[in-house]
């Protein structure tokens, strides 16, 4: 088999023999499923080129890829927006070389600025790299009062402060109770939040492996997070919190008791996303014990000389973000999911 011409493809139709290979090779993560095509497409209308490899007739490597074409932030390929991981998985290297040189004539035929491939570990040494987000990933226990245990003693005593506040917490199969509290969140932080169709449209195609965990106080919501399970690991992704929650500690709450969950659902890996360098969110996850880990996430320059940087650490967007902390919430929820979707 081995000795056969490797074919790259773009998927048409094969969409169950690319998940199949997802799950029977330990290197692919949740991002690389199919189903973000499907979402992706569905919710923001981007095009997808979802690029594999075969030998003999069989898939023996993927890479998906998605083109954002927008005037306002940049011209791009990547693999793969709206996700924290991307890039090759792959049989054996000469495969995943064929993925990459796929994917950057695709580039090149596309007239984008630039390839961005979202890796977990350095691939490219000639290539451009950015090392400004972090990944925290820890395993978990198989007890809640280990895995209380096992949280440092400092975030471990503002834990417990949580549950004495009267606090409870229950899973949805919707983002009722989550999209107001994401929306506000976002409006916090001055980033445009995602419409509400993108998150439904998660929760519709992973069904069986998506909840939503809500916290509330008097019966109210004040916290929740939306969550993916991939083998044995949990991945909280999109989550919100109101006015109240601070003074809650609703948010200590919210991340304890989904590891209180993931662990009855089966999980023994929690992993707790990606942040920017010496961010709030990045001392958030240390403060639970987890290590950061760099994203190399690297780039093929297609159209440009330099690297892009249309990161919200970029001093040109701060009046933009000033300006948005401050917009009414509803003017937000309308504006916002116009100007997200090309924020992969």
């Amino acid at each position: 088999m081995t000795d056969s011409p490797i074919l790259v493809r773009t998927l048409a139709d094969r969409h169950a023999e690319w998940d199949a290979y997802v799950m029977a090779t330990p290197a692919a993560t949740f991002f690389h499923r199919v189903g973000w095509k499907r979402v992706i497409e569905r919710a923001f209308g981007h095009a997808c080129h979802y690029l594999y490899a075969e030998r003999g007739g069989r898939i023996v490597g993927i890479l998906p890829a998605v083109h954002i074409n927008s005037r306002l932030f940049s011209n791009a390929l990547i693999s793969t927006p709206f996700c924290v991981y991307g890039g090759a998985v792959a049989d054996d290297d000469a495969v995943a070389d064929a993925l990459y040189q796929a994917a950057c004539r695709r580039a090149d035929e596309l007239g984008v600025s630039y390839f961005e491939t979202r890796e977990s570990a350095p691939r490219h040494e000639d290539w451009p790299r950015k090392d400004l987000y972090y990944t925290f990933r820890r395993e978990l226990a198989e007890t809640d009062e280990a895995n209380l245990a096992a949280i440092p003693r400092k975030q471990r005593a503002v834990v417990r402060k949580s549950i004495a506040n009267g606090l409870d917490w229950a899973i949805d199969h919707d983002i009722d109770r989550l999209y107001p509290l994401f929306a506000y969140n976002m409006r916090e932080l001055g980033t445009p939040v995602f419409p509400a169709r993108y998150l439904a449209a998660l929760m519709d195609e992973f069904r069986q492996d998506c909840d939503v965990l809500t916290v509330t106080h008097d019966g109210q919501p004040v916290a929740a997070v939306l969550n993916f399970y991939f083998r044995d690991e949990v991945l909280p992704y999109y989550s919100g919190a109101g006015p109240q929650a601070r003074a809650l500690k609703a948010n200590d709450y919210l991340y304890y008791a989904l590891m209180c969950h993931a662990v009855a659902r089966g999980a023994r890996v929690f992993d707790f996303g990606r942040s920017k360098y010496d961010t709030g969110p990045y001392h958030f996850k240390r403060h639970w014990g987890f290590e950061p880990r760099p994203l190399p996430y690297e780039y093929y320059l297609s159209g440009i000389d330099t690297m892009p940087d249309v990161s919200p650490n970029n001093p040109k967007y701060a009046r933009f973000i000033r300006m948005w902390q401050r917009l009414p919430l509803p003017v937000t929820r309308i504006v916002g999911p116009w100007l997200s979707r090309d924020l992969g």
